[in-house]
């Protein structure tokens, strides 16, 4: 049976979805913008600061469902501009171990919610 997840610590969703599923020890999260929770605002001026805002709202949706990165198995990230990848994947690397981080792909599209620069989402395991 599924379980939502859902935290005040990372945006609300701005359609019909969830932040989270959690479906026996499986977690998928939801695509991740630079949504500041606390204002609801989009913080997209920077790319390392973007992508950190997002990265700090998948920990949060992680938290909620008593997880960490350590129990992430995928990532998928997607970018408006390849020429953003290294400065969003310096950041992304921070919060994983490289010995033990996830698969994950990167695909540049054409468009994301709201116009950002990065969206990230995650599946985790207990």
């Amino acid at each position: 049976m599924k379980k939502i997840i859902h935290t005040d610590k990372a945006p609300a969703p701005i359609g019909p979805y969830n932040q989270a599923v959690l479906f026996g020890n499986m977690l998928y999260t939801s695509g991740q913008i630079a949504i500041n929770p606390a204002t609801g605002e989009l913080e997209i001026d920077e790319i390392k600061a973007e992508t950190k805002l997002v990265m700090e709202n998948l920990k949060a949706v992680l938290a909620a469902a008593d997880m960490t990165f350590e129990h992430v198995i995928k990532s998928s990230i997607f970018v408006s501009d390849m020429q953003n990848f290294s400065q969003i994947n310096e950041v992304y690397g921070s919060y994983f171990n490289e010995a033990t981080a996830p698969a994950r792909e990167t695909v540049e599209v054409a468009n994301l919610p709201k116009f950002v620069n990065v969206e990230i989402s995650v599946i985790a395991s207990l």
